[in-house]
Protein backbone atom coordinates (compact mmCIF):
# COMPACT_ATOMS: atom_id res chain seq x y z
CA UNK A 1 0.00 0.00 0.00
CA UNK A 2 2.57 2.77 1.61
CA UNK A 3 5.93 2.93 -0.17
CA UNK A 4 8.33 4.64 2.64
CA UNK A 5 11.49 6.59 1.77
CA UNK A 6 13.62 6.86 4.58
CA UNK A 7 13.46 11.17 3.49
CA UNK A 8 11.61 13.44 4.79
CA UNK A 9 9.16 15.00 1.98
CA UNK A 10 11.09 18.50 2.30
CA UNK A 11 14.73 19.13 3.88
CA UNK A 12 14.36 20.87 7.67
CA UNK A 13 17.72 22.77 9.05
CA UNK A 14 17.44 24.52 11.95
CA UNK A 15 19.88 26.72 12.92
CA UNK A 16 20.01 27.14 16.42
CA UNK A 17 18.41 25.64 20.01
CA UNK A 18 15.56 27.20 20.31
CA UNK A 19 12.94 25.16 23.11
CA UNK A 20 10.63 28.25 22.68
CA UNK A 21 9.95 27.88 19.10
CA UNK A 22 9.73 23.99 19.52
CA UNK A 23 7.07 24.35 22.52
CA UNK A 24 5.15 26.70 20.33
CA UNK A 25 5.85 24.47 17.09
CA UNK A 26 4.51 21.45 18.79
CA UNK A 27 1.01 22.76 18.19
CA UNK A 28 1.48 21.19 15.04
CA UNK A 29 2.24 18.26 15.89
CA UNK A 30 -0.82 17.33 18.71
CA UNK A 31 -2.54 20.04 18.30
CA UNK A 32 -6.53 20.56 17.18
CA UNK A 33 -5.44 22.28 13.58
CA UNK A 34 -2.26 20.26 13.47
CA UNK A 35 -1.02 17.25 11.32
CA UNK A 36 -1.52 14.22 13.25
CA UNK A 37 -5.47 15.54 13.44
CA UNK A 38 -5.17 16.26 9.82
CA UNK A 39 -4.31 13.00 8.68
CA UNK A 40 -6.59 10.73 11.14
CA UNK A 41 -9.24 13.09 9.73
CA UNK A 42 -9.13 12.55 6.11
CA UNK A 43 -8.23 9.07 6.12
CA UNK A 44 -11.09 8.39 8.42
CA UNK A 45 -13.51 10.64 6.31
CA UNK A 46 -12.82 8.46 3.27
CA UNK A 47 -15.04 5.66 3.89
CA UNK A 48 -17.96 8.03 3.63
CA UNK A 49 -17.11 10.16 0.62
CA UNK A 50 -18.02 9.87 -3.01
CA UNK A 51 -15.48 7.31 -4.63
CA UNK A 52 -14.19 10.30 -7.10
CA UNK A 53 -13.11 12.15 -3.88
CA UNK A 54 -11.09 8.68 -2.05
CA UNK A 55 -8.26 9.22 -3.90
CA UNK A 56 -7.86 13.02 -2.74
CA UNK A 57 -8.23 12.31 0.96
CA UNK A 58 -5.71 9.20 1.25
CA UNK A 59 -3.33 11.21 -1.49
CA UNK A 60 -4.11 14.11 1.14
CA UNK A 61 -4.41 12.23 4.81
CA UNK A 62 -0.86 10.16 3.68
CA UNK A 63 0.97 13.16 2.84
CA UNK A 64 -0.07 14.90 6.37
CA UNK A 65 1.87 11.97 8.25
CA UNK A 66 4.77 13.22 6.24
CA UNK A 67 4.07 16.74 7.43
CA UNK A 68 4.21 15.06 11.06
CA UNK A 69 7.61 13.82 10.42
CA UNK A 70 8.87 16.95 9.29
CA UNK A 71 7.27 18.93 11.98
CA UNK A 72 8.51 15.87 14.79
CA UNK A 73 11.97 16.45 12.74
CA UNK A 74 12.23 20.08 13.93
CA UNK A 75 11.41 19.85 17.31
CA UNK A 76 14.14 17.28 17.99
CA UNK A 77 16.18 19.66 16.04
CA UNK A 78 15.24 22.51 17.99
CA UNK A 79 15.52 20.95 21.46
CA UNK A 80 18.81 17.93 21.18
CA UNK A 81 21.15 20.58 22.54
CA UNK A 82 19.03 22.15 25.37
CA UNK A 83 19.63 21.70 29.10
CA UNK A 84 16.97 21.13 31.26
CA UNK A 85 16.96 24.46 32.66
CA UNK A 86 16.20 25.88 28.95
CA UNK A 87 13.20 23.47 28.69
CA UNK A 88 12.30 24.70 32.08
CA UNK A 89 12.75 28.39 30.69
CA UNK A 90 10.93 27.67 27.79
CA UNK A 91 7.94 26.35 29.72
CA UNK A 92 9.10 22.27 28.64
CA UNK A 93 9.79 21.28 31.98
CA UNK A 94 6.88 19.45 32.91
CA UNK A 95 7.03 18.03 28.99
CA UNK A 96 10.52 16.91 30.23
CA UNK A 97 9.54 15.50 33.46
CA UNK A 98 6.79 13.48 31.90
CA UNK A 99 8.67 12.28 28.51
CA UNK A 100 12.43 13.27 28.71
CA UNK A 101 13.25 14.41 24.87
CA UNK A 102 10.54 12.29 23.68
CA UNK A 103 7.62 13.77 22.03
CA UNK A 104 4.54 13.04 22.99
CA UNK A 105 1.22 14.28 21.21
CA UNK A 106 -0.01 17.48 23.07
CA UNK A 107 -0.53 21.39 21.64
CA UNK A 108 1.47 24.39 22.41
CA UNK A 109 -0.16 24.47 25.73
CA UNK A 110 0.40 21.00 26.69
CA UNK A 111 -2.94 19.69 26.39
CA UNK A 112 -2.42 15.96 25.04
CA UNK A 113 -3.94 15.63 21.74
CA UNK A 114 -7.69 14.05 21.26
CA UNK A 115 -10.22 12.32 19.10
CA UNK A 116 -12.05 15.08 19.38
CA UNK A 117 -10.24 16.94 16.86
CA UNK A 118 -11.60 14.85 13.98
CA UNK A 119 -14.79 15.83 12.94
CA UNK A 120 -17.20 13.93 10.44
CA UNK A 121 -20.15 14.26 9.39
CA UNK A 122 -20.68 11.99 7.06
CA UNK A 123 -22.02 14.20 4.70
CA UNK A 124 -19.56 14.77 2.03
CA UNK A 125 -20.15 18.67 1.56
CA UNK A 126 -19.87 19.69 5.37
CA UNK A 127 -16.89 17.59 5.73
CA UNK A 128 -14.91 18.70 2.98
CA UNK A 129 -15.59 22.23 3.89
CA UNK A 130 -14.63 20.89 7.76
CA UNK A 131 -11.37 20.23 6.07
CA UNK A 132 -10.87 23.42 4.03
CA UNK A 133 -11.45 25.39 7.31
CA UNK A 134 -8.71 22.81 8.94
CA UNK A 135 -6.05 23.67 6.38
CA UNK A 136 -6.48 27.63 6.45
CA UNK A 137 -6.43 27.30 10.18
CA UNK A 138 -2.77 25.17 9.70
CA UNK A 139 -1.70 27.35 7.26
CA UNK A 140 -2.76 30.31 9.49
CA UNK A 141 -0.54 28.59 12.54
CA UNK A 142 2.34 28.36 10.02
CA UNK A 143 2.03 32.20 9.16
CA UNK A 144 2.31 33.12 12.88
CA UNK A 145 5.14 30.23 13.27
CA UNK A 146 6.96 32.16 10.87
CA UNK A 147 6.72 35.38 12.45
CA UNK A 148 8.26 33.99 15.87
CA UNK A 149 11.57 32.93 14.64
CA UNK A 150 14.36 34.47 12.49
CA UNK A 151 16.24 31.24 11.89
CA UNK A 152 16.15 31.61 8.08
CA UNK A 153 16.90 27.85 8.00
CA UNK A 154 13.75 26.67 9.49
CA UNK A 155 11.64 29.27 7.81
CA UNK A 156 12.62 27.45 4.67
CA UNK A 157 10.76 24.60 5.84
CA UNK A 158 7.64 26.09 7.87
CA UNK A 159 6.80 28.16 4.15
CA UNK A 160 7.06 24.80 2.43
CA UNK A 161 4.43 23.55 4.84
CA UNK A 162 2.05 26.54 4.71
CA UNK A 163 2.43 26.13 0.63
CA UNK A 164 1.25 22.55 1.55
CA UNK A 165 -1.51 23.94 3.70
CA UNK A 166 -2.45 25.88 0.86
CA UNK A 167 -2.80 23.92 -1.97
CA UNK A 168 -4.53 20.93 0.07
CA UNK A 169 -7.57 23.62 0.47
CA UNK A 170 -7.45 24.55 -3.01
CA UNK A 171 -7.90 20.64 -3.45
CA UNK A 172 -10.65 20.21 -1.21
CA UNK A 173 -12.24 23.18 -2.25
CA UNK A 174 -12.13 21.79 -5.93
CA UNK A 175 -13.41 19.02 -4.54
CA UNK A 176 -16.51 20.75 -3.14
CA UNK A 177 -17.33 22.19 -6.92
CA UNK A 178 -17.36 18.97 -8.32
CA UNK A 179 -19.34 17.35 -5.52
CA UNK A 180 -21.85 19.96 -6.30
CA UNK A 181 -22.03 19.72 -9.94
CA UNK A 182 -22.16 16.33 -9.55
CA UNK A 183 -25.36 16.80 -7.80
CA UNK A 184 -26.99 19.19 -10.14
CA UNK A 185 -26.83 16.83 -12.51
CA UNK A 186 -28.55 14.11 -10.63
CA UNK A 187 -31.07 17.17 -10.09
CA UNK A 188 -31.80 17.64 -14.18
CA UNK A 189 -32.65 13.80 -14.99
Amino acid sequence: MWVYEKKLEYPVKVSKCDPKLAKCLIEQYGGADGELAAALRYLNQRYTIPDRVIGLLTDIGTEEFAHLEMIATMVYKLTKDATPEQLQVAGLGAHYADHGPALFYVNAAGNPWTATYIQAKGDPIADLYEDIAAEEKARATYEHLINMTDDVDIHDSLKFLREREIVHATRFREAVEMLKEHQEEKKVF
